[in-house]
Formats: C-alpha cells, structure tokens, sequence
C-alpha cells in the first residue's frame, strides 16, 4: 500500500465530506481522538462531531493546495499534512493548515487519532 496514494485518498474524502455533510466524518474518529482547533482541544468522536456541525457557517469550499505524508511509527500510522484555503459562505479565501495522525484499523483502514486546524492569517 503507497502511503502517498492513502494520504491522497484520504484527504479527497475528508474535505468532501466536510464540505457537504461535517456530521459524518464523526465515523471517521474514535474515543481515544484528539482534535486541536485554533488551539482548542476536543477528546473523543461525539466531542470532535460536536464541534466541526457547530462551526458557524452553512456552506464551506476546501481547495487543497499541498499533501504531505510520512510513515509515523513502528504499527502502520501515517502523518498527513495538508495546506490550502477555504471559503465559508461565500467570503473570500482563507488560507489553513491541518495534520492528521492516522492509525490502521485493519488492513487499508484507518481512523484519525490527532488532528491539528489551523488557519493562516498575513
């Protein structure tokens, strides 16, 4: 399995789901996640769901610009590393950076045990 093509498939597949239904990326966390929000910290799949459908917003676009990936570890893990922009409800684009730690679940599955959200101002 090419680690570049997972992180690739797995970054289409996240902002779409994002961009069109935030409630169902709660599949793809677990209990033991952690996502780091412009500094905030929210533990477990209802937490993390919780606050990505409670973001202020109705509409969303994510152009990914750069994927970045690396093996992390000795169990199958993989880093993603993403930048790009983003556009709420029409505004003009934002710049963001995001990592994903993802762990295998299983041959060709993973979950996301830490994500890391920024946005980029300047």
């Amino acid at each position: 399995m090419d680690p570049d093509s997972v992180a690739k498939a797995f970054v289409e597949h996240y902002y779409r789901t994002f961009d069109t239904n935030r409630a169902a990326l709660v599949g793809l966390y677990q209990e033991g996640s952690m996502l780091s929000f412009e500094g905030e910290k929210f533990q477990g799949a209802a937490a993390i769901a919780t606050k990505l459908t409670s973001l202020p917003f109705t509409k969303c676009a994510h152009t990914v610009v750069t994927v970045d990936c690396q093996p992390a570890g000795p169990t199958g893990g993989m880093l993603v590393f993403v930048s790009g922009s983003l556009q709420v409800d029409g505004e003009h684009h934002i710049k963001f950076s995001q990592m994903f730690h993802l762990m295998p679940i299983g041959p060709g599955n993973f979950y996301v045990h830490n994500d890391m959200f920024r946005l980029n101002y300047g």
